[in-house]
């Protein structure tokens, strides 16, 4: 019996199937539109994207290649994350400054919370959990107020010098000594051991095992894979399990045990002459609400243990930079002491008073920034809303990561960039240029990262008081001929070089009462 035209059916049955086909059809046009609108890229494969042609190790290096064909905005589907990479600093301004209530979000990295990296607001969301946390670090660590640690870096760094002159070959371990006792005075007003320092070794044990899981292209395979934090002991693959698990117990240790010293010894009175971001902090929240006291002390302690796992490969890194640049580079360091001769002399060391009178040392410092960013691609950061820019669009909720390296090696701002040239920063009348590095190789935007005066104020200060003391060589063999190595390089979120052959010695002028401590 067919329905008379009266039926309701016969009116609302097609009405349905009309708008139902109307946004189908509208949704295949705005993601036809989007699609085309999308920054240009490599074609992705079927669900695995593009990662079959990324370096997994050095992923910036394929970003970089794309770069040059695709441009300063490429789009790249990571199996089934959005991906945008930005090769230029004046994208990334136009960006991360200019929009930055739309790049300020982290992306959900799948090895965070397995590996005990929770704590650390470098990977929080932008949300009222981050903000409290980034305040509470600002407040102790911009500018203004980190002066006030510069004369125990002075103190950190001479106490680096003696341990480099008493073991020169173990030289990293006491560029990361030096970091580490650095923060832990800064943060907890702990006074570290020179040497063998037993909290500052729970720092090193903590963070050395989960530092290379947290690239986003090795969360993205966990994120992929989640059962691989699921396998029994008994079965192959399972040792992520166990190293998770692992780097978790050791996370919590480096985040409960110096914060808890700082709690015990906040009432002794020679401590409280000390200025450290806890006990600061500490004291502020005591004068708060009871109901609150809690929040804000857990706050405290994530804040100090991010502070910690920041400075643990950062400033190192740079310093193992530096010194791979002096052994290659063996002019760079006559001039650099040339300067520090002329303007200081040899009966005293540099402080901080003399960093406007040796611009070469900084153009020095700017060219170890550049030459080899410890953090090529930095730490991603995630669309809070879909965006255009420049015709493009850009998806809600998608992967940016700005191309540090990229920026560092453009061959048209910096010829024969694989060369260390600090005087590319030096201009015809001596000074140094507009240009520094420290205005990319920190982030940008509201996720920039909050410790950068104090990490450049202990770089300079180890850096010039490594030229003012110290002669930095290749290392010779038995017939006197320089060794010769291949650089090689860590892989994870920070990339600098392994230790290598070289010869560190004191200069000949010399005298050790110039290193008592301050």
């Amino acid at each position: 019996m067919a329905l008379s035209v009266n039926d309701p059916l016969a009116i609302i049955a097609p009405l349905i199937v009309f708008v139902i086909t109307i946004t189908v059809v509208r949704r295949y046009i705005v993601n036809r539109k989007h699609t085309r609108h999308l920054p240009p890229g490599p074609v992705p494969l079927p669900l695995l994207g593009s990662i079959l042609s990324i370096d997994a190790k050095k992923p910036w290096l394929t970003y970089t290649e794309w770069g040059a064909t695709y441009g300063d905005l490429i789009f790249v589907r990571i199996l089934d994350q959005e991906v945008v990479v930005i090769n230029s600093q004046h994208v990334t301004e136009a960006l991360m400054d200019k929009r930055s209530y739309v790049y300020s979000d982290r992306p959900y990295l799948a090895t965070v919370e397995p590996f005990g990296w929770s704590f650390s607001f470098g990977f929080e969301a932008y949300n009222d959990k981050w903000r409290l946390r980034r305040r509470l670090f600002h407040q102790t660590f911009r500018l203004e107020s980190a002066l006030k640690f510069r004369p125990m870096q002075i103190r950190r760094t001479r106490e680096m010098i003696l341990n480099i002159i008493e073991d020169p070959q173990d030289y990293h371990s006491h560029f990361a000594t030096f970091s580490t006792s650095t923060v832990m005075s800064a943060v907890y007003g702990y006074e570290p051991s020179p040497r063998n320092d037993p909290l500052v070794q729970l720092v090193g044990n903590a963070l050395h095992l989960g530092m290379a899981v947290l690239t986003p292209e090795r969360a993205m395979i966990l994120k992929a894979f989640p059962f691989l934090l699921k396998l029994p002991d008994w079965c192959w693959g399972s040792s992520i399990k166990r190293d998770a698990q692992l780097s978790t117990d050791r996370m919590t240790e480096m985040r409960d045990v110096p914060f808890q010293y700082t709690q015990q010894h906040i009432a002794d009175s020679s401590f409280l002459g000390q200025s450290s971001m806890v006990a600061e902090h500490l004291q502020r929240i005591e004068k708060q609400d009871e109901a609150l006291k809690p929040m804000l002390q857990t706050a405290l302690k994530d804040t100090s243990a991010t502070a910690l796992a920041t400075a643990y490969e950062t400033t190192p890194a740079t310093l193992m930079v530096f010194v791979l640049a002096m052994v290659l580079y063996p002019d760079i360091q006559t001039r650099a002491q040339a300067e520090i001769d002329l303007m200081i002399g040899r009966d005293r060391l540099p402080t901080f008073e003399d960093r406007a009178s040796l611009p070469y040392i900084d153009a020095v410092v700017r060219e170890t920034y550049r030459w080899s960013p410890i953090a090529p691609l930095g730490l991603p950061h995630a669309t809070l809303s879909a965006d255009i820019y420049n015709g493009y669009f850009i998806p809600k909720g998608a992967t940016v990561m700005t191309n540090i390296w990229a920026m560092a090696r453009d061959e048209k701002r910096y010829p024969n960039a694989c060369h260390f040239k600090p005087e590319r920063f030096i201009d015809a009348s001596g000074s140094l240029t507009d240009d520094d590095p420290k205005e990319y190789v920190f982030g940008r935007g509201r996720r920039i990262c909050p410790g950068r005066y104090t990490a450049d104020a202990s770089i300079w200060c180890a850096i010039t008081t490594m030229f003012a003391t110290l002669d930095i060589s290749s290392a010779k063999d038995d017939q006197g001929n320089a060794v010769n190595f291949t650089p090689k390089f860590t892989t994870g979120l920070a990339y600098y070089p392994t230790t290598f052959p070289c010869s560190i010695s004191t200069r000949s002028h010399f005298r050790s009462e110039l290193l008592d401590v301050v």
